[in-house]
């Protein structure tokens, strides 16, 4: 169950990674070389609250997921991890 899990995070990731690159102005990045627990926002990748209110809808898009409480969106959206085991544990199974 657990390698279950493992590649479906694995699947989840690199689909995030295609999108943030994709839908957000980033410049000569490309999806494999973001790094997993790499910061997304300030120092990290540079995103910035515009890109914020992006991703929020490409997670309603993509996933079917919202999320309400944007205390607990800075948490989420920490990383490309945070974000693919925030959507995991979100998804309807």
């Amino acid at each position: 169950m657990a390698e279950n899990k493992e590649e479906q995070l694995k699947a989840i990731r690199k689909k995030l990674k295609e999108l943030l690159v994709s839908h957000l102005s980033l410049e000569d990045v490309v999806p494999e070389k973001i790094k997993d627990d790499e910061i997304l926002f300030g120092e990290g990748l540079g995103l910035d609250s515009l890109d914020a209110v992006e991703i929020v809808v490409l997670l309603q898009r993509n996933f079917g997921l919202e999320v309400k409480d944007m205390s607990q969106g800075r948490k989420i959206f920490y990383s490309v991890d945070t974000l693919a085991n925030y959507i995991y544990d979100n998804q309807k199974k």
